[in-house]
């Protein structure tokens, strides 16, 4: 190979290099949409199969009739769900504003008895109760970073749906093309692993199926039952609640967070039966659905570590935003358990190696 030859080499790598480059930057903020988008297409691809048996074969009008069926699954609750959002904020404002002109009650006559803090702790809330400055000033300090976290918060979640919808959006082109895109598939993981190939891609598709259908199920029962619950014990903003417990289910910790806050919340209300009623409804409806639910729906997959579960739900909101809270351990799941996969080979005997 002459020196024209090596020249003409490295230009063309070069442009090769500026020219993925410059991909990536255009598709850098729909990332998340196509993430979405691949992994609910083939969460859902069994169902786009029946349905175009029964469309005897029609790829573009069962792609376009799936397409309508996620909008009516996925899209249009979350839309109903954010009006919703809308009119549970009210009831929770009312009852800050109702603290804010009456005050807070007496604490109850047990908050003395709690041991250590009992004593500080009855003096404080009495201090509050009847102090209104004191109040107002406590509350000023909690309702301003409140105020900003609402408008962040309302800000990412009119981003997510729009990124939601423009990966219901792409679903259809993966739908339509799913056949070219496995085969297109099939050939880089032949190229990249050879006969193992078609193992990795059964393990991949599996761990994200019921990774998928794991949080998503899990956290759909969880918000459910903990609105269910809470609206029952008379605790406003329900829904708003209902669904931070669906965002929170991914964590083992989240739940529990709304649940017991709500039965604290009952507890100085003087609301002691309902208090009682919405802790054991916590522990055992709303927390218990995770010892239930998910191992079922995960039976397939494999186990995602807490820390990576944590790592996975947090890097991925910081990442991908409303739907990187799914996203994330998702593919933390998948990386871990190719790592396993890699690992599992490795440790066999040489004659045991595809």
């Amino acid at each position: 190979m002459d020196d024209s030859e090596r020249f003409d080499r490295r230009v063309g790598m070069i442009a090769l290099a500026a020219l993925v480059v410059g991909i990536l930057l255009v598709l850098r903020p729909f990332v998340s949409s196509v993430l979405w988008a691949l992994v609910l297409s083939y969460t859902t691809w069994p169902v786009f199969l029946r349905l175009r048996h029964v469309l005897h074969g029609r790829h573009a009008l069962a792609a376009l009739a799936m397409t309508l069926l996620l909008t009516l699954v996925i899209v249009l609750p979350v839309i109903v769900l954010g009006f919703g959002l809308g009119d549970s904020v009210a009831p929770v404002v009312d009852a800050g504003r109702r603290i804010m002109v009456e005050g807070l009650p007496d604490p109850p006559h047990w908050v003395a008895s709690v041991p250590l803090i009992g004593a500080q702790l009855e003096i404080y809330l009495r201090e509050m109760a009847h102090d209104s400055a004191k109040l107002m000033s406590v509350l000023a300090d909690l309702l301003d970073p409140l105020k900003s976290w609402l408008l962040s918060g309302g800000l990412k979640l009119g981003e997510g749906l729009l990124y939601l919808v423009l990966s219901v959006l792409l679903a259809f082109f993966f739908y339509r093309d799913g056949d070219a895109v496995s085969r297109g598939l099939d050939s880089a993981l032949t190229r990249i692993a050879g006969a193992r190939a078609a193992r990795l891609k059964q393990v991949a598709g599996d761990t994200v199926a019921s990774v998928v259908y794991g949080i998503l199920g899990t956290g759909l029962a969880q918000g459910v039952m903990a609105a269910l619950g809470l609206w029952i014990a008379g605790v406003p903003g329900s829904l708003l609640w209902g669904t931070l417990t669906f965002f929170l289910s991914v964590v083992p910790v989240g739940p529990p967070l709304v649940w017991i806050s709500a039965t604290v919340w009952l507890v100085f209300q003087g609301s002691i039966g309902w208090a009682v009623f919405m802790a054991v409804w916590g522990f055992f409806g709303i927390s218990g659905v995770d010892n239930v639910v998910k191992p079922y729906l995960i039976s397939r997959g494999s186990r995602l570590p807490f820390i990576l579960t944590l790592l996975g739900v947090l890097g991925g909101a910081l990442a991908f935003g409303v739907v990187g809270v799914f996203l994330g351990p998702t593919l933390l799941a998948l990386g871990f358990r190719l790592l396993q996969e890699w690992i599992a080979r490795d440790s066999q005997p040489a004659l045991l190696k595809d």
